[in-house]
């Protein structure tokens, strides 16, 4: 039976941490034994493991990951909202048995203390073949997560708009040489769950000669499914005669990365555009922290808080009649995908992944990149579509043709067994 053991920095905390559990989930579908390992454990889920012994190491993990945050301020711009990673903690993996037991090992997301450069590169003692899933581009470039229009990746990194003391040898450009070091000595395939992901590896410096295959993520099909839409939303407790938006988490308006200011902005252009049919539209938030301080919008706006139930959340994305998401970079959004999976269209922005599940004017609207106003007309297109329910249809085929647990599991069964045909290299100490 093919062992595959999945190492990642959480257990189900953010995109990739869901994205690692539900591949889990398809390959142990499809006979395949498969466990996930994790730097930091916050669940009680016996079947993931963690490299934390006892309670001594989990207090130490939980340390040098809030050491790193606190330490980061010193070098990084105050204003500057995108996230980035140094390469100053890291831990060995080798010597854990679902590690040396495993025919393949997959990498997801490893940072935050887990997989610096030099522990990274102690894997290629295992002699093992390795893929790694990139859920963001830190992989490579030299500390961020989220590049926007900075190409600095192509090259060596160095002047990076992030640091406050920026300059050709800065510490993006340190970070990008122990990458680059690192990179020589361990050799991995690379999953990219985009075709935007895909062809930014192709362009980086870091990845030059690392094969690339383009196989996206899933999610569990069975769980994020279409509900009649009267029935959701009276089990959701939303109105029934209003139409619904849905949107996911409400950061603040500096949070770049989510294009907060963008929704806001949209929202009053429909508002100005509907007239007085503002009053039959309610905006519905998932996933903010508290409903403090938070913008105001020109419809009805309800906060729900976190939901940690995914049967609950797929009940909300199926009573929505349309999804919002105005990030201005992501990589392959998992909101995105769990909407269209319950039969609800999307908008967003042209950007990322996203047009590679949705498609205009087929299940959902695409925007022009940081345009409010096309955004706006994304919203008021769905109002007035005339066959909402052909679009809900589309929406749902959409993720069961190209992104369910069978399609996803069977591309990566592909190109494990590929990799275990090729001869093996000798181990290398490093």
């Amino acid at each position: 039976m093919l062992k595959v053991v999945h190492l990642n920095t959480y257990d189900g905390n953010g995109g990739a941490g869901r994205g690692c559990m539900r591949l889990n989930r398809a390959l142990i579908s499809q006979g395949v034994d498969s466990k996930i390992v994790v730097h930091y454990k916050f669940g009680k889920n016996p079947q993931i493991g963690t490299f934390n012994k006892n309670k001594l190491q989990k207090s130490y993990t939980a340390f040098t990951i809030i050491l790193e945050r606190i330490l980061a301020k010193r070098f990084l711009k105050p204003l500057m909202k995108t996230p980035f990673s140094f390469a100053w903690f890291g831990r060995s993996v080798i010597n854990h048995p679902d590690v040396k037991a495993a025919d393949i090992i997959h990498l997801h997301w490893i940072n935050h203390g887990f997989l610096d450069p030099k522990h990274l590169a102690e894997i290629a003692q295992l002699g093992k073949p390795v893929v790694w899933t990139f859920h963001d581009s830190n992989a490579f470039t030299g500390g961020c997560h989220v590049r926007y229009t900075c190409d600095h990746f192509k090259r060596a990194c160095g002047n990076c708009p992030l640091l406050i003391n920026a300059a050709a040898d800065d510490i993006s450009h340190r970070i990008w040489q122990q990458k680059h070091k690192a990179y020589e000595v361990l050799n991995f395939a690379i999953a990219a769950p985009s075709t935007w992901m895909q062809t930014s590896v192709n362009a980086s410096s870091l990845m030059q000669g690392k094969a690339v295959h383009h196989i996206p993520n899933t999610l569990e099909t069975d769980i994020f499914k279409p509900t009649d839409k009267q029935l959701a939303k009276q089990q959701s407790g939303l109105p029934t005669d209003k139409f619904i938006f849905l949107s996911g988490f409400m950061p603040s308006r500096k949070d770049l990365h989510k294009g907060t200011q963008y929704l806001l902005d949209s929202m009053a252009l429909l508002a100005d555009a509907l007239l007085t049919d503002a009053d039959d539209i309610e905006l519905v938030i998932f996933g903010n922290k508290n409903d403090e301080d938070v913008p105001d919008f020109p419809f009805k706006t309800t906060f729900l808080g976190t939901i940690n139930n995914d049967e609950k959340l797929a009940m909300h994305y199926a009573a929505a009649d349309a999804f919002l998401i105005p990030s201005l970079e992501d990589n392959l959004p998992y909101t995105v995908m769990e909407s269209l999976s319950c039969g609800t269209p999307v908008i967003a922005f042209t950007t990322g992944g996203i047009p590679d599940m949705v498609k205009h004017g087929y299940n959902g609207y695409l925007a022009t990149y940081r345009s409010a106003e096309s955004f706006a007309e994304g919203m008021e297109w769905v109002i007035k579509h005339p066959d909402r329910q052909q679009l809900q249809k589309q929406a749902r085929q959409t993720v069961i043709d190209v992104f369910s647990e069978e399609v996803i599991g069977k591309k990566h069964i592909e190109l494990y067994q590929s990799l275990l045909m090729k001869p093996k290299k000798e181990s290398i100490n490093v």
